[in-house]
Formats: structure tokens, C-alpha cells, sequence
């Protein structure tokens, strides 16, 4: 697959606060008091206050250090839009957040040790929804209540490690008006592809017979199907759920081909008073491109994944910011360690910083090309990307012919 985007990047994603907040867009004290923390025999609550500027949406937060997501510690995040702001679509009964990702039995330090001794991780053990899995029996709790005839808005995150979601819900339609910050045209959908790091918004409508309702999310692109599955209950609702589930996408172009549905409402205003669309990207020139193979192999017996045939090196003696602040970068690190074009042949994996020098105000074109066997994730913390294409095979200028240069979502 490729994935072309334009805008500038950097390479170290190392915000835990939230996938896809704009690092720069952030102001004010954090206060805290709320989110539910276990230390020692004591529990605390902390919750954080904070005035995200220009930015809306559905996001998600995670542990970054170490193997530390694989225990958990993953929590959804909501920005509203300002009440002077008008959204596209109703104001819901009630806002649901669904964590759904795959899991692994063993602990966050043995995951490391596989990792460390150049195996990689193999296919997940199970799949959950908010942390549970239904049984089945008819005592399941429901993760959520519906009331016939509203309507109910759920934001879907993928917070696993590795796996690729298909989600979906026994009967019901969910129509996607929002995806990591951007309105989207309001499309229906009978079940998404939700990638790791990725978020949706959807307003799914109480339209059916009241009774159990199962909500199911099943792992993609993977040899050996894992399922799970949730009870939706409506309210007053007599029956259990349906013994059969809704079945899965089939196929890699299926997925393909969904990508290339969600699309920029061009008319919706998100943070600001001006609509989405009011932003021209298209007719802006390119005037750098970079395009990064990742390739997986060991490293000093550890298994590891390389861009361009280099592994970034994240010991650093000084912070890069403040080595180039005090005019030490020569001292600490190279810039541009990688070239645009990856190597032809990658026969031994590098390990340098990675740290491209791109001029402020560029308009850089970034072309992902997996080169593996499996579906990579690449989280781009801190920038505004638009996802132009997505296609098979080996990327070429003349792809480009291909690009959403008009309401590709950011």
C-alpha cells in the first residue's frame, strides 16, 4: 500500500497526550482531578482540563514508553465544537466512546522479550471492546443503553497494537460525520476497517425492535479470524441478541476501496468559522518529496523495523530541540541520515537518528510503501496530513494522476 500525504512531518512521535492533537494547538495549565489511577494500595482520580485551540474531534491517548500500551491505559478523547459553531449533523440522545483492539496474554516485559529476541509478535490472542468480551449466555451487562427512536453517537477508536478492526453493529447503519478532527461526507456504512491509531464518529440511529443488539469487532487481514462481541440494549427492550452475527468484509480491496469513500465535507465548519474547504491544498506546488519503505529485520539479534534502511536512535545526551536551541545539533545527531528515495536493496539495518531538515512552510509529499507482509501503522504526531491515495504496489510519479487534490480528509 501507499499512503501520499503533504504537509511536514516529524519522525519522533512522542506525545502520550492524544493521537492526532496538534502539539502546537495546546495552551493553558493542565489541571488534574478525574481519570482513575491505581498506585500502590490507593486509588486516585485525575482529571485533565485543557483548551485544545482550532481543533475538534475524536481522538484517543495511550502509554508511548516502552511495550507500556500492551497493559492498557488507553482512554478516548472528545473536543466539542465551539457552541457558536454549527455542526453537520443532530446533537445526539448521548456520546458512547468504543475502545476495540486486539490483546496478547502475556505481559507488556515478555511482549519486549519476544521483540528482543528477533521474533516478532505473532497473531494476537483475542480481540475486546471497552476491555470486555461478551459470553454469550444471556448475562452479559450491556457496554451501552439505546432508547427506540433517538439517536446515538459512538466514537470508535482502534487502541491495539497491531491488528487492523472491522467493526459493526447486528442491524443497524452507522453514518460517518467525523474522523480524528475532520467532518466527513455523511456516508452509511454496515461495518469500517478501523485501523490502528485511527478514530470515527458515528451516529448510529435506535431503529430496530427493542431488544439485545450485538456489537462485533473482528481482526482484519489476518490468516486466523479473531472475533468479539458487546450487547447494545434498548431500553425496555424484551428479547436476547440474534445467535447470528453479521458477517466480515472478505479481501484487502474491500478495505481499499472504503478508504477512498471518506471524504472532507467541504461545507462544514470544524474549529473555526471558515469551512473545511475553504483550504485550497491542491493548487499548492510540491516541492519536496519523500518517499519511506519501511523493512523489518534484526538488529544486534532484536527484531526491528527500519525506514529507508535505518532504525531510529532515540538516546540522545541533550533533547534535539534544545541541541539545536544551544547550537550543539553537529555534536548530537546528523540531519538527513535517510534519503527521500529508499535504497534499491536493504541488506543490513542502520541505526542512527532520524531527523529530515525540511524548510518551514514547505509543502512536502510523503509516500508510505509497506514492503512487508503485514498492514503497518504509522502514527504522525503533532501535523495536519491529508491522506490523498491509498493503492497497491510500487509507488511512481505517475500515480499521482490518481490524488484527491480536491476534499482528501485531513
Amino acid at each position: 500500500m501507499l499512503s501520499s500525504m503533504s504537509s511536514t512531518t516529524s519522525t519522533n512521535p512522542s506525545s502520550s497526550l492524544g493521537m492526532g492533537y496538534n502539539k502546537g494547538k495546546i495552551h493553558g495549565k493542565m489541571e488534574q482531578q478525574g481519570l482513575l489511577v491505581q498506585f500502590s494500595q490507593e486509588k486516585i482520580t485525575r482529571t485533565y482540563h485543557f483548551q485544545v485551540k482550532d481543533q475538534i474531534g475524536s481522538y484517543m491517548n495511550y502509554p508511548v514508553t516502552n511495550m507500556h500500551k500492551a497493559s492498557g491505559g488507553s482512554g478516548g478523547l472528545r473536543v466539542n465544537s465551539h457552541l457558536l459553531i454549527p455542526v453537520p449533523s443532530p446533537d445526539p440522545a448521548d456520546d458512547y466512546t468504543l475502545l476495540v483492539g486486539d490483546f496478547f496474554n502475556k505481559g507488556h516485559k515478555s511482549l519486549k522479550k519476544i521483540l528482543d529476541s528477533g521474533l516478532n509478535l505473532g497473531r494476537c490472542d483475542g480481540v475486546h471492546l471497552n476491555g470486555k468480551v461478551a459470553k454469550g449466555d444471556g448475562k452479559d451487562e450491556p457496554l451501552f443503553t439505546m432508547e427506540a427512536g433517538k439517536t446515538y453517537k459512538y466514537r470508535i477508536c482502534n487502541v491495539g497494537l497491531k491488528t487492523a478492526i472491522n467493526f459493526r453493529f447486528e442491524n443497524h447503519q452507522m453514518k460517518l460525520v467525523e474522523m480524528e478532527g475532520s467532518h466527513t461526507m455523511q456516508n452509511e456504512y454496515k461495518s469500517l476497517d478501523v485501523h490502528v491509531g485511527q478514530c470515527f464518529a458515528v451516529p448510529v440511529k435506535a431503529d430496530q425492535d427493542p431488544e439485545d443488539y450485538y456489537v462485533v469487532a473482528s481482526t482484519r487481514f489476518t490468516r486466523r479470524q479473531v472475533t468479539a462481541t458487546g450487547i447494545i440494549r434498548y431500553k425496555n427492550g424484551k428479547g436476547p441478541a440474534s445467535s447470528e452475527l453479521p458477517p466480515p468484509p472478505v479481501g484487502w480491496a474491500w478495505s481499499l476501496n472504503q478508504f477512498r469513500t471518506f471524504r472532507w465535507n467541504l461545507t462544514a465548519r470544524a474549529a473555526i468559522p471558515n469551512p473545511q474547504g475553504s483550504y485550497k491544498y491542491g493548487a499548492i506546488n510540491i516541492t519536496r518529496t519523500i518517499k519511506l519503505a519501511n523493512t523489518a529485520s534484526e538488529v544486534d539479534g532484536k527484531f526491528r523495523y527500519a525506514l529507508n534502511g535505518v532504525l531510529h536512535d532515540n538516546e540522545f545526551k541533550t533533547p534535539l530541540k534544545l541541541a539545536e536551541y544551544f547550537n550543539i545539533a553537529k555534536k548530537e545527531f546528523e540531519y538527513d541520515t535517510i534519503p527521500d528515495n529508499p535504497p534499491e536493496k536493504t541488506e543490513t539495518i542502520q541505526v542512527k537518528p532520524i531527523v529530515p531538515n525540511i524548510t518551514h512552510r514547505h509543502f512536502v509529499e510523503i509516500i508510505f510503501e509497506n514492503q512487508e507482509t503485514a498492514i503497518q501503522s504509522y502514527h504522525l504526531s503533532g501535523y495536519s496530513f491529508l491522506a490523498v491515495a491509498i493503492e497497491t504496489g510500487t509507488w511512481s510519479p505517475e500515480k499521482r494522476k490518481n490524488y484527491n487534490l480536491l476534499d482528501a480528509r485531513s
